[in-house]
């Protein structure tokens, strides 16, 4: 299922598989990606993408599409919602079939997994 990796420090391990046109696989991503970046934790203005709550996303050769992400603590208030805001995110991608979101809490998010632009916003240099 992760035949295509695109890794970037502090993001989500994205997996494509390679039988995909590539143009597919560019296009997936960069939609997969900005569908996460429009699910927000209520009390915290950034993305659940810039924040580093999304771990892995996995992408099959029909299209389906699993996550695992976490909270930023195991006790937020909105745990039982957000895997369902992040589904109906994604699922409204063009070309996605189904998605399946994981809740996961190993590794423990910590600050560090935050990108420059989720620090900016929380005014944490």
């Amino acid at each position: 299922m992760n035949d295509v990796t695109d890794f970037t420090p502090n993001k989500p391990d994205i997996g494509v598989p390679s039988a995909l046109p590539p143009e597919e696989i560019d296009r997936l991503t960069d939609d997969i990606v900005a569908a996460l970046k429009t699910v927000y934790d209520p009390e915290i203005p950034a993305d659940i993408y810039e924040l580093g709550l999304v771990y892995r996303v996995d992408v099959d050769g029909e299209r389906n599409v699993a996550i695992d992400m976490t909270l930023t603590a195991p006790g937020c208030p909105v745990a039982g919602e957000m895997p369902g805001w992040v589904e109906n995110a994604v699922a409204s991608v063009p070309g996605v079939n189904s998605v399946k979101v994981t809740m996961v809490f190993d590794p423990p998010w910590d600050q560090s997994r935050m990108s420059d632009e989720a620090r900016v916003a929380l005014d944490m240099w």
